[in-house]
Parts: structure tokens; C-alpha cells; sequence
């Protein structure tokens, strides 16, 4: 009774094509940042690091024009960039980053709108 290892090598084969087909869409499609990888769009609020980890901080210019842009063309991707593991491992403080915008008197800054636990000011 010799078992024949076509029907298994076939639905392994299959699997494997509909798991990298759906990898493949998903690296073309755009995410809360649109097609800007959120690690870029992170890198971008650099200048907003220290204002990030302390709430006494002052923001700098530099760190209100870039959140200012990035609300203006992506909205959702600064809560997508606060709520993210790389947020957490540069010691970024969701809490008060989430005032950044409001410190820096943007006025589109979705003022009531939560962003995972927090609520924008």
C-alpha cells in the first residue's frame, strides 16, 4: 500500500500560489498612509520625536509643518503611525503625541475623532 504523495504535493502547490498571490496584491495596495510606506511616513515626523515622549516638550516649527502636511494629505495615517509597533520601539507616548497637532494650532486636525483609545483634542 504505497501512498502517493501527488494530492498532497498539489494542495501544498496551491496553497503556496493563493498565499503569495495575496502577498503580492497586498504590497501594491495603499494603507492609511496611501501608497508612502508607513515606516517613510513615520521617518518624516522625526522633528516631532521629542514633543512625542514628553508633554512639556516644546514642538518645533519643523515638527507642525510636517504633521500639517500629513493631515492634509493623509489624515488617518497619523493615528496608523502612533498606534504602530515602530511608534512604541522609538518610545513615542500616544497620548501625547495625539496633542502634537492641537499644540501647533492645525486647524483640520479632526478634533473629537478617535484614534485607537484616544481622542484627538
Amino acid at each position: 500500500m504505497a501512498l502517493s504523495l501527488k494530492p498532497y504535493c498539489l494542495v501544498v502547490l496551491c496553497l503556496f500560489w493563493i498565499s503569495l498571490n495575496a502577498l503580492v496584491s497586498d504590497v501594491g495596495a495603499a494603507g492609511e498612509c496611501g501608497r508612502t510606506p508607513i515606516r517613510s511616513a513615520a521617518a518624516s515626523l522625526s522633528p516631532c520625536l521629542g514633543a512625542a515622549r514628553n508633554a512639556r516638550a516644546k514642538v518645533p516649527p519643523a515638527c507642525c509643518a510636517m504633521v500639517g502636511a500629513l493631515l492634509r494629505t493623509s489624515p488617518r495615517c497619523l493615528c496608523a503611525i502612533l498606534l504602530s509597533p515602530l511608534a512604541k520601539q522609538a518610545g513615542i507616548m500616544p497620548g501625547i503625541a495625539i496633542a502634537i497637532p492641537k499644540k501647533c494650532n492645525i486647524r483640520n486636525r479632526q478634533a473629537g475623532k478617535k484614534c485607537g483609545r484616544y481622542t484627538v483634542p
